[in-house]
Parts: structure tokens; C-alpha cells; sequence
């Protein structure tokens, strides 16, 4: 018989009260992959909004989460990289890959990198989705160099405050959009300029931007592209990107990107490099065992989340 394990899964798509803890199979490690055990999982907003709506995963039942942070417990055949007791870190494939809510996960050995040791397992679970997300809108998308003024939409949110660090280690002038409350959170993570959205039209006020990373959508996509240079790019993180341009007259010279996160083993070493000599630092906002999923869900759809979710387990 197969070994059992806890996974949280959901019947019906709904609020935070549809997830449950159930008892089903551990996952076997194929040709290639490594099994492991899980001690910590980021939560992020593709999870409540995939709770919700179904987004791509369709139909429920299905087990959410794709941060992970734990321990090789076994590999399939062909793994070169990990030995069972090794310390990883690495982000399912999104976004079919996903199911890291749960006691174990199985993927491809390639999903992982080592774990920093200057990082415990829920910073390391911060990190991977939000951080990749960040780097490849930033790196290999728009390009960013020294010198380059980024403007970074939610700057105190998961994707946006590794954003910013990500582009102070760029050697670009960092703008970032928040609440007044969080600008002190924003100065201390290298933000140059400080925008409250609440009280100021960052359309009106901000200037000669060459790369704008959008994580909110709606309106902001094109009141974003006021603030471009020619030759800048807006970079739009949500579902149907460039979220919010279509049917909108976009300036010449300029362009508009959509990005849909992918594991990258290269870049995630990149990230992990930066984290363990303390360049990158991931902000905890809130620790949950894993029977507590439905708070972590509750506390991040109150959209007043600074930096990661994370569910040990």
C-alpha cells in the first residue's frame, strides 16, 4: 500500500472555508524527480484567487501552492544534483505543477536549488515564486541595467518588495507605489522615491520611467504608460497580460509585456546567492501551521499583506 500523508484539498471553489485537511497518497518520486518532505510552503495570491474562481486548474478537487522549502526524503533514477537529507528550495511548475500544501511534493530534481544555510525554511518558502516572478519581469523581460529608473506598483507586496531589491542590486533608482503607513518598510528595502497611492496620481507625478512593473492591474496599466520614456516597457504581471491595454493607444517607442512565471533552476540559484549574503531579504508577514490554511487564506485576501505568506508544516 502506499504511504499516506496530509494535504489540504478543496471540493468546491468558494472562500477560505472550502479547504480542508484530508489523508491521501504520498507522491512516488519518477525517473528524474526528487521527493520531498515539505517543512514549509509559501502561500500567494494565485492561490486565494485559484480557491476562488478555479483560474487555471479548472474544476476543483485540487491541492494548492507552488513556494517550497524541506528536505530530499528519496530520488528517482537519473537524479544527479540531490541525495536524500539535502536541504532545497525551488517553486512547482506553474501552474499544473502546484501542490505544496501538503506533508510531501514530487518534481522534477531541476525545480530546486540548495537551500542557503543563512536561510531557515520559511524564508526559503518566501521566496521562490514571488522572487522569480520579480527576477524574470526585471532580468528577462525588460532588461534592467544601471542607471534605469523602475517604477514598482505594491512595492510592500510579495512580488514588489523582492522587486525592488532585485533592481537595487541592478544599480537602478527604484519608485515604488504604497501606502503611506508602509513607506518607512519601502525606504528600508532601497526604495529611492516613495509614492502614496492614496494621495497622489503617480500619472501625474512620476516621469521618465523606463520599466514599470505592474502587479495590480486595472486602471494602472495605462496610467502607467504616462510615466514611460520612449524606449520603456511595462511589464504586467496578472492574468490576460498586459492586463488593462486592450483597446488602449500605446505611446510609440514604448512597449508592453505580459509574463507568466516559470521554474528557472539558473535564475532561483541567482536569487538563492543573493538571499544568503543578505542583498535579498524576504519579509515574513505571517507563519501558519499548515491546519490553518483557511487564516493564511483570510489574512491575504485582506490585500493589507507586507511581504509573504507562509505555512509550515
Amino acid at each position: 500500500m502506499p504511504e499516506r500523508m496530509r494535504a489540504v484539498s478543496q471540493d468546491v471553489l468558494g472562500g477560505p472555508e472550502v479547504l480542508r485537511l484530508i489523508e491521501t497518497d504520498r507522491p512516488e518520486p519518477r525517473q528524474t524527480e526528487v521527493l520531498v518532505r515539505v517543512h514549509a510552503a509559501g502561500v500567494n495570491p494565485t492561490d486565494w484567487k485559484h480557491r476562488a474562481t478555479g483560474g487555471h486548474l479548472g474544476s476543483p478537487p485540487f491541492t494548492l501552492g507552488w513556494d517550497v522549502s524541506g528536505v530530499v526524503e528519496e530520488t528517482g533514477y537519473g537524479v544527479a544534483l540531490y541525495k536524500p537529507g539535502d536541504e532545497v528550495f525551488g517553486m512547482l511548475r506553474y501552474p499544473f505543477g502546484g501542490g505544496s500544501h501538503a506533508e510531501y511534493v514530487s518534481a522534477p530534481s531541476r525545480t530546486f536549488v540548495p537551500k542557503p544555510d543563512a536561510l531557515d525554511h520559511v524564508q526559503a518558502a518566501a521566496l521562490p515564486l514571488a522572487a522569480l516572478t520579480a527576477w524574470q519581469a526585471l532580468v528577462d523581460t525588460a532588461g534592467v541595467r544601471e542607471g534605469q529608473r523602475v517604477l514598482v506598483h505594491a512595492a510592500a507586496g510579495g512580488v514588489g518588495h523582492l522587486a525592488v531589491q532585485i533592481a537595487k542590486t541592478r544599480g537602478a533608482h527604484v519608485i515604488g507605489t504604497a501606502s503611506a503607513p508602509k513607506h518607512e518598510f519601502l525606504r528600508r528595502i532601497g526604495v529611492d522615491e516613495a509614492v502614496d497611492y492614496r494621495t497622489v496620481d503617480f500619472a501625474e507625478t512620476v516621469r521618465d520611467v523606463d520599466i514599470v512593473i505592474d502587479t495590480m492591474g486595472g486602471d494602472y496599466g495605462p496610467r502607467s504608460l504616462r510615466t514611460l520614456r520612449s524606449g520603456g516597457v511595462l511589464v504586467s504581471l496578472l492574468p490576460g497580460a498586459p492586463s488593462g491595454l486592450t483597446g488602449v493607444d500605446v505611446p510609440p517607442g514604448v512597449r508592453t509585456e505580459g509574463l507568466l512565471v516559470e521554474p528557472d533552476h539558473h535564475a532561483l540559484t541567482q536569487i538563492a546567492a543573493l538571499a544568503a549574503d543578505g542583498r535579498l531579504r524576504v519579509e515574513i508577514d505571517t507563519v501558519l501551521p499548515l491546519e490553518e490554511v483557511a487564516k493564511a487564506h483570510e489574512r491575504g485576501g485582506t490585500g493589507r499583506v507586507t511581504g509573504k505568506i507562509v505555512l509550515t508544516v
